[in-house]
């Protein structure tokens, strides 16, 4: 239910403290329910506007993917809602899978192959295990499978050829079980200034187990002061769904974002510090 808001929020972040402003939030935040994309279901806060992606580009298919109909509970791969339903503001309209693969680095390999391949450009999804094997899709397509030999992962070629959608999923099954956060964090390189934060990066902290979120979208103000969307899964795996922002409820979706904060909390996780980084392969 829409709330009003009575907030007033000095901001610093990403710009000179010269042009420290007021975040207008005496209106109420908007989620329009009625509408099936995150651009369109979620109104910017008051003085911000949505910034026009690049079009073509994995940050433009962030901001328009499709959302689940509101009300829709969070569930896991075996289709049955997660126990805790308070940390979520949409559902993204994508499955789960029917194993417990998909889980928070998973879910963006799987949006960021699914864009790959929406553009035509399946020669280039590939990732690396934690092992610190690579392995592309060309390569699965062509016949390469794994097989595990003594707790190591080797590969083995076979005649069995395909390159159908449902093979390309088998493919990022194997990807989801044998990488992770410490791999794509290992893929991934920093952020280096706050205005330069935009769909598709990601909040990462390595580890087993580790976490990790993505920015979903980005609006901004006049003086060039952004606030952003988060979006994860998490274990077991589920519904990729976007947070609230439970440390802020008077800003909730909305997040703000400091690549020198010395910790970032958000709904269901404190990365502590903060590491906001960009897959290598994105520009």
């Amino acid at each position: 239910m829409t709330k009003i808001i009575f907030f007033l929020l000095f901001v610093l972040l990403g710009v000179p403290r010269s042009f420290a402003q007021v975040i207008e939030t005496t209106v109420p935040l908007v989620i329009d329910q009625s509408k099936s994309t995150v651009k369109t279901r979620f109104v910017p806060p008051k003085g911000f506007l949505w910034i026009k992606e690049e079009p073509g580009s994995f940050s433009e298919f962030m901001v328009n993917f499709p959302l689940h109909p509101p009300n829709l509970p969070v569930r896991d791969f075996k289709m049955v809602p997660i126990t805790k339903q308070q940390n979520h503001a949409a559902i993204l309209n994508i499955d789960v899978g029917d194993k417990d693969l998909q889980q928070c680095a998973d879910a963006w390999m799987r949006l960021y192959a699914e864009y790959l391949w929406a553009q035509n450009r399946k020669d280039e999804v590939g990732f690396h295990f934690t092992s610190g094997q690579f392995f592309s899709w060309n390569d699965y397509r062509n016949g390469l499978r794994t097989k595990e030999l003594k707790n190591k992962v080797r590969f083995v070629q076979t005649d069995q050829k395909d390159d159908s959608y449902e093979t390309f999923r088998d493919y990022l099954n194997i990807i989801f079980r044998y990488a992770g956060t410490i791999s794509l964090d290992k893929e991934s390189v920093p952020v280096q200034r706050n205005y330069d934060i935009k769909p598709g990066d990601i909040i990462i902290k390595p580890g087993s187990p580790g976490h990790s979120v993505f920015v979903m979208a980005r609006v901004r103000n006049n003086v060039g002061k952004y606030l952003y969307l988060l979006a994860e899964s998490f274990m077991p795996a589920q519904d990729i769904h976007i947070l609230r922002n439970n440390a802020s409820l008077q800003l909730s979706p909305w997040y703000e974002l400091d690549i020198h904060s010395p910790q970032t909390t958000t709904a269901k996780y404190v990365f502590k510090p903060t590491s906001i980084k960009r897959f290598h392969a994105i520009k």
